[in-house]
């Protein structure tokens, strides 16, 4: 991925020909202080993974279990779910505050009620306590979450935009893996403490936050949508061109924001009803709920939260081995979802989305009928044979699911409707995840693998709509991106008046209805019929 400064293209057809590709982009002392900033937010999800598996890790240890009285069934689903009924609580506020304070000082806010919530998860001396201080801690996530995503695509060099704000949502694992090993380090402890320092600890990613992002750089498309479009120009030239305002790439970056937000208000899509108003909007919105509730109700909920469970199903009860297998998974997970970020680009969202569900569907049906067998015969190869096809399940699910999501949501959304539609996508996320996290346990319970059926058939509709209805957005600017579904010709007006403004009329980048343009919109089209 090169950087710098680049002279204008004589040729080419999108903007990666005016990426100067003769310097890597870790030679470039600002971008990469830049991708230290993406960093910082990058952490946000990973600080959502450490709950999920700190919960599991928590249910494994003594301590807890007695110091809460053995929570159990409807007990033990509202400790897993109140922190998504936090965030959930948090999302009618969420795009106001981002379109408002801007994403920096949204994330600011949020941290400090995390950092609030963990202190009392920390101190807790009863249940209740201990309930209502995970609420805060996914109401404050909720702020972080809201903003960190849509702050990591707005200011990523554009050559590193799809991988890195991927790679998001990848991180999520990351804190499983933390989660994970540090309850398994202190398993032993014969004191409280067992459980408080995992709790502790839940709160250093909102304290790095705290103290530092609002050092960082600030979305350039909020700059230009709140008439401050001398310092959006100063972000994009100070880490995109080493301080060259004047450089192509710079400028054509400037002014396709300009025109995509320029033109979004003309169509004035601001308010929440135009999430829905048009025939682009309702396609956005259909693909956007759907993979919110996919990523949720496709089992991989029951290895989130409740794998212990799933492993008293299969004979496995030693606590230990319990908690090793759980820590190696999530690192399994990890580089799977990391790896599946990277290649977005190179594989595309759709092949990758289509190849990710129908390895889910293989391994959980395998896994289903393994379980089965252990359940009605107590075979215990069957149950060496469950724990083999969690692993592969888990990895079919991280190349797609897990690193995807977050920044496919983001970059199909237009910048006025962005945290709006991000906040409904969230809804959905989190709406899924309290029903899954409240039901889940119950229905374990009550009829054991048998439940497992319900995901087989939900992850075959899975298949079939992402085949129909899952659109490709690989090589595309963010502003080209976002108005894929309003038809190729948004597209090429976005495009071709970024040109002429920033002044490239003679590049390739701005000849209008080129062979590329011609490909594109018949590619476009052919997308778009299909929703």
């Amino acid at each position: 991925m090169g950087v710098g400064a680049a002279p204008a293209p004589e040729q080419g057809e999108d903007f990666h020909y005016l990426v100067d590709t003769s310097k890597k982009w870790y030679k470039n002392r600002r971008l990469v202080v830049l991708n230290l900033w993406i960093l910082l937010l990058l952490i946000t999800s990973t600080a959502n993974g450490y709950d999920g598996s700190m919960m599991n890790g928590l249910q494994l240890i003594d301590q807890w279990e007695s110091a809460f009285d053995h929570p159990s069934g409807s007990k033990l689903g509202l400790l897993g779910a109140i922190q998504n009924i936090g965030s959930l609580s948090s999302l009618p506020l969420t795009p106001y505050f981002c379109d408002g304070l801007g994403r920096k000082r949204t994330i600011f806010f949020g941290a400090t009620i995390v950092i609030a919530g963990a202190i009392i998860q920390t101190a807790s001396q009863s249940v209740n306590m201990f309930i209502g201080s995970r609420f805060m801690l996914g109401f404050g996530l909720g702020f972080c979450t809201a903003a960190s995503p849509m702050l990591v695509t707005e200011i990523a060099y554009p050559t590193q935009r799809a991988p890195i704000s991927s790679v998001y949502n990848a991180l999520w694992p990351g804190g499983a893996v933390v989660a994970s090993w540090v309850t398994f380090g202190t398993f032993h402890i014969n004191s409280s403490w067992a459980w408080r320092i995992p709790s502790a600890i839940q709160a250093v990613p909102s304290v790095l936050q705290f103290f530092l992002v609002l050092w960082g750089p600030e979305s350039p498309r909020w700059l230009v949508a709140h008439n401050r479009e001398d310092e959006a120009l100063q972000v994009l030239a100070y880490y995109h061109a080493n301080g060259n305002a004047e450089d192509p790439l710079v400028q054509f970056e400037y002014e396709e924001i300009r025109a995509a937000i320029e033109n979004e208000k003309i169509q004035k899509q601001t308010g929440w009803l135009q999430l829905v108003r048009t025939p682009g909007n309702r396609r956005r919105m259909r693909i956007i709920v759907a993979i919110a509730f996919f990523s949720q109700w496709s089992g991989n909920g029951l290895i989130s939260y409740y794998l212990n469970q799933v492993f008293d199903t299969i004979g496995i009860t030693n606590r230990v081995e319990q908690l090793l297998i759980s820590a190696f998974l999530n690192l399994w997970s990890l580089i799977f979802s990391v790896l599946g970020g990277l290649f977005c680009d190179k594989l595309g969202r759709r092949p990758l989305f289509l190849i990710s569900t129908a390895g889910m569907l293989l391994f959980f049906v395998l896994q289903t009928v393994c379980s089965s067998q252990y359940a009605l015969h107590q075979n215990k190869s069957a149950g060496n044979a469950v724990i083999a096809f969690i692993f592969l399940f888990s990895a079919a699910y991280s190349i797609a699911w897990q690193p995807l999501i977050t920044s496919y949501t983001i970059e199909i959304l237009p910048f006025n409707l962005r945290a709006k539609g991000y906040t409904v996508f969230a809804f959905a996320l989190s709406a899924s995840l309290v029903f899954n996290q409240y039901i889940n346990p119950i229905a374990l319970a009550a009829i054991s693998w048998k439940y497992y059926i319900v995901y087989c058939a939900w992850i075959a509709f899975e298949l079939v709509f992402v085949y129909f209805f899952v659109v490709e957005t690989k090589n595309r600017t963010l502003e080209e991106t976002s108005v894929i579904f309003d038809g190729a010709e948004s597209v090429l007006f976005v495009k071709h008046k970024a040109a002429a403004n920033a002044g490239l009329e003679g590049a390739g980048v701005s000849e209008l209805r080129s062979e590329k343009d011609e490909k594109d919109i018949t590619s476009v089209d052919v997308d778009i019929r299909k929703l």
